[in-house]
């Protein structure tokens, strides 16, 4: 008797994936709205808000050299294991490729670009933002801080703000950006907002950052993910550029190039073969030679047809001494019966 297999919750997920070969009609790109723009105001006010007091060694300066002197990575040394594997999920290289992964997948189910565009608009943005800031104040780390209680800035380090936070805010919050309903946006925020708050506590845990770095990348990788709506023009600009110049390549690549037409080719008479005078040659006869005549015997001749066959008298036998004649032989072994 044949069974059905008990669908699971990720074959159920898989079988949903395959039957939406187009774009959903519902996905609606995100908008600048009223919302979002006091948000991106407030996250602006509080990114400026940590670097000014850091600049000016306020009381974050303080606490950031008492995070540092209190080191937990040696009160607590039993996770050290497990932090030095999670700190991955900010590192560029590898939630790039991660994530690059699940929306070109997306992207080609769904036949769009949209996705990995909006990714590559946000790491364009990270690099560029959190690149000058970290080389224009030059922060060093806590490791290789000079003066207890300064804020070590303009010595040529570059970890302020912390760029695995930063990284982590808006590796994964693009997928909450990108997410098809208001549900799955929800969860997916949720998610990426516990595990950037953990990646940043992972550097703060190892040493490698200040506090106040996090603080700071948080307030970095945010204020990309809210400002993202203002580069979707763009990004529906570059989208249709790639999709009319793919439709030109293949129309270029499919398209059957003419054959040349044969330009006709006069041509010119050949000039008469000079004369020469050879040796007239004798006409060949064709007719057969005739055959020699057959010389027959003097006499009329009869047709074979009409000739009388000769039968030769006698045996064709040869004589033999012993050998009897057939009938003399007969006759006298027969015995003679009385009547």
């Amino acid at each position: 008797m044949r069974t059905e297999r008990n669908l699971t919750r990720l074959d159920r997920v898989f079988a949903r994936l395959d039957r939406e070969p187009e774009r959903p009609a519902h996905i609606d790109v995100p908008k600048m709205s009223r919302h979002r723009v006091v948000l991106f105001t407030a996250t602006l006010a509080f990114y400026l808000a940590i670097v000014w007091a850091v600049v000016i060694t306020s009381w974050l300066v303080r606490l950031d050299w008492q995070v540092m002197f209190f080191r937990p990575y040696q009160q607590w040394s039993g996770i050290h294991w497990f932090v030095d594997y999670y700190v991955v999920l900010g590192q560029r290289g590898p939630t790039a490729v991660m994530v690059a992964a699940w929306l070109g997948w997306r992207s080609w189910r769904q036949h769009t670009l949209r996705p990995l565009l909006t990714l590559g608009a946000s790491l364009l943005l990270l690099n560029i933002t959190v690149g000058a800031a970290k080389l224009g104040m030059g922060r060093l780390g806590p490791h290789y801080a000079t003066v207890i209680g300064s804020n070590e800035m303009g010595l040529g380090g570059d970890i302020f703000p912390s760029g695995h936070t930063a990284n982590a805010v808006v590796t994964w919050g693009i997928l909450a950006y990108l997410a098809s309903t208001p549900r799955a946006r929800r969860w997916l925020s949720a998610a990426s907002a516990v595990t950037s708050l953990g990646v940043g506590m992972s550097t703060v845990y190892l040493g490698t950052h200040w506090l106040s770095d996090v603080l700071l990348g948080w307030a970095a990788g945010l204020l990309i993910l809210l400002a993202l709506p203002w580069c979707e023009p763009f990004i529906a600009r570059a989208e249709t550029s790639l999709f009319d110049l793919r439709d030109r390549w293949r129309a270029r690549r499919g398209s059957t190039v003419p054959a040349p037409v044969p330009v006709p080719v006069v041509l010119k008479p050949r000039p008469a073969p000079v004369e020469q005078t050879a040796p007239e040659r004798e006409p060949v006869s064709l007719a057969r030679a005739p055959r020699a005549p057959i010389h027959l015997a003097p006499g009329p001749h009869t047709p074979r047809s009409e000739r009388t066959p000769v039968t030769p008298a006698g045996s064709r036998r040869p004589p033999h001494p012993e050998r009897q004649p057939r009938g003399t032989a007969a006759q006298a072994a027969r015995p003679v019966t009385g009547g």
